[in-house]
């Protein structure tokens, strides 16, 4: 995969990537989502997009925030469960890209730091070693795997009241806003992932229950799917790079004031203090 200094996807061979890397005009979509990330005022759902064009206009963003100085990480893989498939027609996950100031390094955060965020659990992957497809397997994705984590996603959405389908995720990158990663590497062996349960609490109250057979049957398998994608764009995974596999649990929204934690299996705690406003 690309890093800070690259262009991502070898955007070079496709021409839909050619446009993408053109740059982003006034009141184009991609401008139009770095503006509603800015100036946190949601924009309205698009329409007539195809995946191709969302994925590009994805591109755009991520050219634009490396332009400013930010540093790819990795990905995230978004859909990857069977209810939200269904909620939005389709058949098979997105994803989105990781940039190193999504990361949080502290476990405040503030919920007016973006539009309409809500919290995920999920198990994250730090890649030992580069992963390209096509055709792997969760066997190949768990030989190149350093180690997991226990991880919260913070989604967001750019559009208004998340009214959102496929292509509008996938330019939003994949409705992504933030990440916490927990501390504790934990080599993954010959972990089962999808046995792994997981609570997700907001402060006291137990909101949302689930394992890992949630994310695609097998978090491994959502791994091999990204990997296997990227390879259609030519690119691949980087050894050190963060794949968070999707969540575990239906998502918690942020209120101010509370603690919003997951306790997994075999994995551990990870917690996440929402600060009230000032």
């Amino acid at each position: 995969m690309a890093r800070a200094d690259e262009t991502p996807w070898h955007a070079d061979a496709d021409p839909v990537h050619r446009r993408a890397a053109r740059g982003r005009p006034m009141n184009s979509p991609a401008h139009r989502l770095l503006e509603a990330a800015r100036t946190r005022i949601p924009i309205e759902p698009f329409t007539g997009l195809t995946v191709a064009d969302a994925y590009a206009i994805q591109l755009a963003q991520v050219h634009a925030r490396v332009g400013d100085g930010a540093r790819i990480t990795g990905h995230k893989i978004g859909l990857t469960s069977a209810a939200m498939q269904r909620q939005l027609g389709v058949g098979q996950p997105d994803f989105g890209y990781l940039l190193d100031d999504m990361e949080l390094t502290t476990n405040r955060v503030r919920a007016d730091a973006f539009l309409a965020p809500k919290a995920e659990p999920e198990i994250a992957f730090v890649l030992g070693a580069p992963l390209s497809g096509p055709g792997l397997s969760s066997r190949d994705v768990a030989a190149a795997v350093s180690h997991v984590l226990p991880a919260i996603e913070i989604i967001d959405s750019r559009i208004a009241d998340w009214r959102i389908g496929l292509t509008d995720t996938i330019a939003d990158n994949a409705s992504s806003g933030a990440y916490l990663l927990g501390r504790r590497a934990i080599p993954l062996g010959g972990m089962d992932l999808a046995s792994i349960g997981c609570v997700l609490r907001a402060g006291a109250e137990v909101v949302a229950t689930g394992t890992g057979a949630a994310v695609l049957g097998d978090p491994l398998r959502a791994v091999a799917w990204l990997a296997n994608v990227l390879a259609e764009y030519g690119a691949g995974l980087e050894a050190g790079h963060i794949v968070l596999s999707g969540s575990l649990t239906a998502a918690v929204e942020l209120r101010p004031g509370t603690e919003i934690s997951a306790e997994f299996t075999r994995l551990g705690h990870i917690s996440l203090y929402v600060e009230e406003k000032n």
